[in-house]
């Protein structure tokens, strides 16, 4: 005997005592049609549930014990995760008399806001009710609301949803109870969850094929509202910060991912970078950038790898870089003279020094490094005629005049002494380890101590046979280099002892006469750089031989070199004397990589001097200083 059998058989108890037909009366069947009273019919506003009252608690209590034919079924957890009680509108199976009330209220505002279910008849002579359909909201509010509209239709309405019914009691015994309470709102809900355990957190899709029964469907959307969240909760994001969804190769180790990030080029790490924010902070590892920095003009990198611009993050050198190579700048004039002078200019951190006639003045850059601060940090005087050239070292400024004079200054401090070193103008001096080496007009070379006690004291004195432009010490402090005119020997580059003076080697026999070396500078106590009026910068690697260059760049229109610089990697900026022209030379390459005048035809002077930084390069020219900005073009 099953659920419906009993409960057709059973009669159902009327306010007045009587018993009802054991078949339902179909809509719109009147009494007169059966040969009865005629009743007067309900006014339209009244639904024909409103004209019945409900059965006493006690009364629908011993009905329902009545009807239930299989065994029990198991007490529920009312929302508030007590066992629930039937409530005071009706027998409900999941939530106690207490919680029942609060909840009333937001059942009739939830019936509100989403309108009247559709109507339906149901067995046992039920009439019209709403058909709720609770949404993602209803399942995550408390157990049970969504058919408090059929408790208050009385005993003949019935309301959409539940669950699957696994207690083997009667359809009609379920609607009674259905729209009694809205217990049956917490029993889909249960189901959802037992379904949501055995299925491991998978999402489960509402509909009616997710439940069983008539009220199946609001039981499925409950349960795939649960499986929802529970997949949410799984998937949130690790501590770490790494996106949850996505390929699994984001999930790898970050060894192994930077070990495969590390082939990409500049332009892969770019487009990665804007998957999300998580690659945006892993793709600017310096880790990362550091061999396409390698591989770059000017990035802070020797050839070495040694990274002389380790607080500035790689990626933003690199980003810099793209300007050197495509020539993308901004020219700015940043001081300007009365006169032609021939200035010479250091670079020490944030400061920039520079001789104007016989000073020495020192500007402290401002910090976008395009400007200067117009008043001057220090001068340095002490020279009667024009300073031609001056070096930093040991927070000291020596400095080489056209009185034929040797200056040394305290950076931080008036401390100044000068004392007589050449009989003619000092074109070139160098310091390096406390050992002064100075070039003059007078066909000399000396070695002098920077000791305290020995200041001024002359080692040695060097014979040149010809006059002395340029002069270098090498990074060994074993010897140094002096470029001479050419006039008087075949070679204008030779090498001598520094701790005895003689003569060690000479660079080169194919120079012309006059191919005067006016700059020279090492790069590594092997490899070292020179142009002059030969109108060639040569590269010269003593391991390799000493009588030919390794490579060497011309001039194009054959103007003289006045003066180099390199970042000791990959890129040689140049200066003529025509026009104040500033080449850069990408040293994998013969042909010049981009030219700058800084001056026109009425205007037109050498680049006596210039440096560079990753950001800037400053040229000094006859009237002024100019400064190309490759970080903001």
């Amino acid at each position: 005997m099953n659920a419906r059998a009993g409960a057709e058989r059973s009669p159902r108890p009327r306010p007045g005592g009587g018993r009802a037909a054991s078949r339902p009366e179909p809509r719109g069947c009147t009494a007169a049609a059966r040969g009865g009273p005629r009743s007067r019919p309900a006014p339209p506003h009244v639904t024909r549930s409103d004209t019945v009252s409900p059965p006493p608690a006690a009364a629908a209590a011993r009905a329902q014990a009545r009807l239930r034919v299989g065994p029990a079924p198991r007490p529920l957890m009312g929302s508030q995760g007590r066992l629930g009680s039937p409530g005071n509108g009706g027998p409900g199976e999941g939530e106690s008399g207490e919680a029942r009330k609060p909840q009333e209220g937001r059942a009739a505002r939830e019936k509100r806001r989403k309108g009247k279910g559709r109507a339906g008849a149901g067995p046992g002579g039920r009439g019209s009710g709403a058909e709720g359909k609770p949404g993602p909201r209803d399942a995550q509010e408390a157990a049970g609301p969504g058919a408090a509209a059929g408790a208050s239709a009385g005993p003949g309405a019935g309301a959409g949803g539940g669950g699957r019914e696994e207690e083997g009691a009667g359809r009609a015994a379920r609607g009674a109870e259905r729209s009694a309470g809205p217990g049956q709102e917490a029993e889909g809900r249960d189901d959802g969850l037992e379904e949501r355990r055995a299925r491991a957190g998978q999402r489960e899709d509402a509909g009616p094929g997710g439940a069983q029964g008539p009220g199946g469907e609001a039981g499925g959307r409950l349960a795939g509202a649960g499986a929802g969240a529970e997949a949410e909760e799984e998937a949130a994001p690790e501590p770490a910060g790494r996106p949850a969804a996505g390929p699994a190769l984001w999930r790898l180790p970050e060894e192994l991912l930077l070990l495969i990030c590390s082939y990409l080029d500049a332009r892969a790490l770019g487009r990665l970078a804007q998957v999300c924010r998580w690659l945006r902070r892993f793709t600017g590892c310096d880790l990362l950038w550091r061999r396409i920095a390698r591989a770059s003009l000017n990035s802070g990198f020797t050839r070495l790898g040694t990274d002389l611009m380790a607080s500035v993050p790689v990626k933003e050198r690199v980003k810099v870089s793209q300007n050197w190579r495509l020539g993308r700048c901004r020219e700015r004039i940043l001081l300007k003279w009365r006169c032609s002078q021939m200035p010479w200019m250091q670079l020490e951190g944030d400061s920039l020094y520079i001789s104007q006639a016989n000073f020495i003045l020192a500007y402290q850059f401002r910090p976008d490094g395009a400007s200067l601060n117009r008043r001057p940090l220090g001068v340095f005087a002490g020279h009667d005629e024009d300073v031609c050239h001056f070096v930093l070292a040991n927070s000291h400024i020596i400095s080489a005049g056209g009185d034929g004079k040797i200056g040394v200054h305290k950076i931080h401090s008036t401390f100044t002494v000068k004392y007589s070193a050449h009989e003619q103008e000092v074109n070139c001096v160098d310091c390096r380890g406390g050992i002064i080496v100075s070039g003059s007009r007078d066909r000399t070379a000396k070695v002098w101590s920077l000791a305290s006690g020995r200041l001024g004291q002359c080692l040695h004195t060097i014979q040149t046979e010809d006059r002395v432009w340029s002069i270098a010490i090498s990074p060994l402090l074993s010897s140094f280099v002096t470029g001479t005119a050419c006039c008087g020997h075949f070679s204008p580059l030779r090498i001598w002892d520094l701790n005895s003076g003689q003569l060690m080697t000479h660079l080169g026999s194919d120079f012309p006469p006059g191919a005067g070396v006016l700059d020279l500078m090492y790069e590594s106590p092997f490899t070292l750089l020179s142009c002059g009026y030969d109108t060639y910068v040569r590269y010269w690697d003593l391991r390799a031989s000493v009588r030919k260059c390794v490579m060497e760049w011309e001039e194009p229109h054959d103007s003289t070199l006045y003066c180099l610089q390199t970042d000791g990697n990959h890129l040689l900026a140049t200066g003529s004397s025509y026009y104040g022209v500033v080449r850069l030379w990408d040293r994998r390459q013969r042909a010049c990589l981009h030219a700058f005048p800084l001056t026109s035809t009425p205007l037109s002077s050498p680049v006596y001097c210039l440096r560079f930084t990753t950001k800037h390069l400053y040229a000094a020219l006859s009237y002024n200083l100019h400064v190309l900005d490759f970080q903001n073009p």
